[in-house]
């Protein structure tokens, strides 16, 4: 990936977060809580948020409500001003997702509401919208969950329609739209978690760099990259010349895991424009994500933050079975 290149994030579900601190949350319970904040969001604009908080221009494109288009536009020009939005505005609503995080106990919940932004006349629109800003040198990013139905079909055109106007397509979903994109041979890397990546190949896989650069082999003849993330325990990338494993190894209290493997995402695209090698992309991407979960993203800088995190990458051997 060279230097020159614009980066696109493409999100067909975003969402507003809400996030609740409090202390000893449970049901039935009337609590006060501490601290709430409300922010757009979703896969898509998160990795948008995590480039920008590293110094990385980016477009934010996809589908959002008509309704709350200028409340957002307004709050990502005010936090994050390196992003440019090209939202694609439609007349459905944006969904709501709420993560309850309980303090004193250590624990957290996730309410996802269900996206009704993409139909067959917005994907189309979406679609043109696209057509106007993605070139040969673009990156474009789909990212969060995708309709599984009849429209997914329209959404692997929209795929195939960057791939051919010249853009590395980069990959973020799961279930059935992972594996129908993934087959059309048009993506540069994916980033699937242990999970979703078994699900992909149809088999199980232990959790471990060896299992998992293995596993991944066989997808290689489909896609360039594969980021694979461990969550607390780190993250594996395979590429066809070789496979490494990373992990953070500065012990400190997690705060927040929502985004977080947007973040490794973000890091990971970061490294490779700064540095073309795989190894030093995972060290970025383990330093993103791990900020994240300490919550250093929103208090501190990405130069005061990086010297914060030590990272162990190693070179996964044997490699090739």
């Amino acid at each position: 990936m060279g230097r020159k290149f614009s980066i696109i994030t493409i999100g067909l579900s975003p969402a507003w977060d809400i996030i609740c601190w409090g202390q000893g949350l449970d049901w039935g319970l009337h609590k006060v809580i501490d601290e709430q904040t409300v922010q757009p969001a979703g896969k898509a604009l998160n990795v948008s948020k995590a480039l920008a908080w590293m110094g990385q221009k980016n477009i934010a494109a996809g589908l959002w409500g008509r309704q709350e288009y200028q409340q957002m536009v307004d709050m990502v020009r005010s936090h994050w001003p390196l992003i440019k939005v090209k939202m694609t505005s439609v007349t459905a609503t944006t969904r709501q997702n709420v993560t309850i995080i309980d303090t004193a106990n250590d624990r957290d919940m996730h309410l996802r509401s269900k996206s009704e932004l993409a139909s067959k006349a917005t994907i189309k629109k979406l679609k043109a919208d696209l057509q106007k800003i993605v070139g040969k040198n673009s990156v474009c990013i789909f990212a969060g969950a995708m309709p599984e139905d009849e429209l997914l079909d329209e959404i692997v055109e929209i795929v195939k329609s960057c791939g051919k106007r010249g853009a590395k397509i980069v990959l973020d979903t799961s279930g059935v739209a992972l594996r129908k994109i993934v087959d059309t041979g048009e993506v540069w890397l994916i980033k699937p978690n242990v999970s979703e990546l078994r699900q992909l190949l149809g088999e199980q896989v232990k959790d471990n760099p060896v299992s998992l650069a293995k596993a991944g082999q066989k997808l290689l003849e489909k896609v360039k990259i594969i980021l694979i993330s461990q969550g607390k325990k780190g993250a594996v990338v395979i590429s066809k010349d070789s496979a490494w494993q990373g992990r953070c190894i500065t012990r400190r209290k997690t705060l927040l895991t929502v985004g977080c493997g947007d973040y490794l995402l973000a890091g990971f695209l970061k490294g490779l424009k700064d540095k073309p090698d795989a190894d030093f992309a995972l060290q970025t991407a383990i330093k993103v994500a791990t900020a994240r979960a300490w919550g250093w993203t929103d208090q501190n800088s990405w130069a005061a933050s990086k010297k914060g995190v030590r990272v162990r990458v190693e070179q996964i051997r044997p490699y090739r079975s």
